[in-house]
């Protein structure tokens, strides 16, 4: 049986009705050593999605709360150092080379890469050929994945690297949850509740679900609780310096994919895969 996670200590009612900050500015107002352009020009980079390939400024404005004005000088910086690319056609923008540059060196340097590629390839040689097993990192408020099989199914989950799944509501965003201290899972409760404050108790009531489903089974579940047509469970793994925490899931459509079988043939086979993967 897993570690027990640890229950957190929900913040009163006080502390969970600020509101949502503007983007670049989560928290940190108050530390003198936090650059707030840098921050800005991240979270630029950051709005772009994996069906994205051009986003005008005023697009890019709206989906950072950023100005106008703030926004077209960032994306000039941008341009010049090579992280955006300007189509003159347009005047709209698309990530740049050294944006790749960076994801490429982020996967070398995540520590369970090389073997996660063999133990993922193991999971989805499971008796279901339309399962789709995918590692991620959280990243913010989202779970970000790093790395995804499957088997040549064409009704096969089709999410892709670089994907972002809600921590709060998908399978392998409460096993990251899960495998956080119980301070950090809290501090994101309130970031997640000031994004969202109208889903304050649903994020609260997911999160005791995952706390309870890994206590009880070694990982986490989520039958329809991102989007109905999807099951999946999964369960946090740690780097070997112990410096971060991961999630690895199995999931697939939900008439073709269903929780009893993912229970009964891909639980075990689940675990095993940790126990190779972990480092605590």
């Amino acid at each position: 049986m897993a570690k027990a996670a640890e229950p957190v200590q929900m913040p009163d009612d006080e502390e969970m009705s600020g509101a949502a900050e503007p983007a670049g500015q989560a928290a940190d107002q108050g530390d003198r050593q936090f650059v707030t352009a840098l921050s800005r020009g991240l979270d630029i980079l950051a709005c772009y999605g994996p069906d994205d390939r051009y986003l005008s400024n005023h697009e890019i404005s709206r989906r950072t709360g950023l100005a106008r004005p703030t926004v077209s000088r960032l994306t000039y910086t941008l341009t010049k150092t090579g992280h955006l690319h300007r189509y003159d056609a347009t005047g709209e923008y698309r990530l740049g080379p050294k944006v790749l540059h960076l994801g490429f060196n982020a996967l070398a340097g995540i520590n369970v890469g090389e073997r996660g590629g063999e133990v993922m390839e193991a999971l989805i040689s499971g008796p279901n050929p339309y399962v789709t097993v995918a590692l991620a990192e959280r990243s913010g408020t989202r779970a970000v994945y790093l790395a995804t099989r499957r088997q040549r199914q064409a009704m096969s989950l089709s999410i892709e690297i670089g994907a972002k799944l809600p921590l709060f509501y998908s399978g392998i965003g409460r096993a990251i949850l899960v495998g956080l201290p119980p301070q950090k899972r809290a501090e994101l409760l309130r970031r997640c509740v000031a994004e969202f404050p109208e889903q304050e108790e649903r994020m609260i009531h997911s999160l005791r679900e995952a706390e309870r489903d890994y206590e009880s089974r070694g990982y986490c579940t989520s039958f329809g609780g991102w989007k109905a047509e999807i099951n999946s469970i999964a369960a946090p793994i740690r780097s070997l310096d112990g410096s971060s925490v991961y999630g690895l899931n199995v999931g697939g459509p939900s008439f073709l994919v269903s929780p009893g079988e993912l229970h009964e043939k891909y639980g075990d086979r689940l675990l095993q895969a940790v126990r190779d993967l972990d480092g605590s």
